[in-house]
């Protein structure tokens, strides 16, 4: 991490801290459009805030140095992120994508840069060799997304990495789930890392970012020329705030990882629980591999009620867990992924890569377990027919 041994350091320290004109802890918000200029020709380090903003390169610095990349580029939204990084392949050119993702990065796919001529093509991605049998002249990346959304699925990073650059294409990995405190895709040799920043490193449910890392020079001029032709830009204000909560990150996950193994562990135990998702669970599948690439099973967590459990019920009677689209904030949330964050996907590709209609996706927050396992409980008794 830099000059920090620790992240945890890195966290509140790294990237550009603090103010060197105040000497404020705080990077200020340059709430500021356009830069005054000395002279005509004399080309300034700041021109105008879509190409640069000191408040959001201070947090673009912090990101990069968090994923141990050489550069990183914080956008307006997961989705405008995930869109700069797509938007560096060509008419004809295919890209290889986990079998379960979220479902906003499909629908980019089929229904906006198909326009364009770039093709997809959805695969198991932790089965390596069938993958690489689907490595043809026109596949130009693996996207991927360990765990994945919504089913936790586990892929080899490392893996993925070699046979990207055996076959030289680029690696991609969502890395929302898990965040650079559990987890660092470019150790494994990972080419781009993308965050929906809203989630764990925004982390209150209160801002709407993205963010890239990439580890090679080349792959930074390219987005950094997206980014600013684009102008999908966060904004400083946004990016304060993204710092802001990106220094409590360690103890905040601490706190929902605690709960989330705890809650698992509930759910597993559960007689009305049918199936439960989640990578820290001995059992679970990539379990060992997810043990190897990170530092525990992350947050998330899926399951399925028996079918004498009705979920509409069971959503409706939940009362400190709140049913709504996102994830990753200090409360606990609940979606029901065919209808939300997946309804995009077709229902046939649904029930083939297991988005049922009974999965139910659980973000664990810092409540009081106690509570959390509580209305949860309360809630399945009265789903019950």
């Amino acid at each position: 991490m830099s000059e920090y041994k620790n992240i945890e350091s890195a966290l509140i320290h790294g990237g550009i801290y603090g103010d060197e004109y105040t000497k404020a802890v705080n990077v200020p918000i340059y709430q500021t459009s356009t830069y005054e200029q000395k002279a005509l020709g004399e080309t300034p380090k700041w021109e105008y805030s879509r190409t640069g903003n000191p408040t959001r390169a201070a947090l673009e610095a912090l990101i990069a140095e968090l994923e141990g990349g050489t550069s990183g580029f914080a956008f307006a939204s997961g989705m405008a992120a995930i869109t700069a990084v797509l938007s560096l392949f060509h008419a004809g050119d295919k890209i290889l994508i986990s079998s379960n993702v979220y479902g906003g990065t499909f629908r980019v796919l089929d229904k906006i840069f198909s326009n364009f001529g770039i093709g997809y093509s959805i695969e198991d991605t932790t089965d390596i060799p069938e993958l690489e049998k689907k490595i043809t002249d026109d596949v130009k990346a693996i996207l991927v997304e360990s765990p994945a959304n919504p089913l936790l699925t586990v892929t080899d990073l490392k893996a993925v990495a070699d046979l990207a650059k055996k076959h030289h294409i680029l690696s991609v990995v969502d890395n929302t789930f898990m965040t650079p405190y559990l987890q660092r895709p470019i150790e494994f040799g990972i080419d781009i890392v993308i965050h929906s920043a809203t989630k764990y490193l925004g982390g209150h449910s209160d801002v709407v970012a993205g963010l890239v890392v990439v580890n090679d020079d080349e792959l930074a001029k390219k987005i950094a020329f997206i980014q600013n032709s684009t102008g999908g830009v966060l904004a400083p204000f946004d990016s304060f705030l993204l710092i802001r909560g990106i220094k409590t990150l360690a103890v905040r996950l601490d706190r929902h990882v605690e709960n989330a193994e705890k809650a698992a562990e509930f759910l597993v135990n559960h007689k009305a629980v049918k199936k439960v998702y989640y990578p820290g669970l001995p059992n679970a599948q990539g379990y060992e591999i997810n043990k190897r690439q990170a530092k525990n099973g992350g947050v998330m967590i899926s399951f399925e009620l028996y079918e004498n459990y009705n979920i509409r019920k069971f959503f409706k009677s939940l009362k400190l867990v709140a049913l709504a689209e996102s994830l990753g904030g200090v409360e606990s949330l609940v979606c029901h992924p065919a209808t939300m964050t997946h309804a995009s996907i077709p229902y046939e590709i649904r029930q083939k890569i297991g988005i049922t209609d009974g999965l139910i996706r659980l973000s664990v927050g810092i409540e009081n377990i106690d509570d959390i396992l509580s209305d949860i409980a309360q809630a399945i008794a009265e789903s019950e027919e």
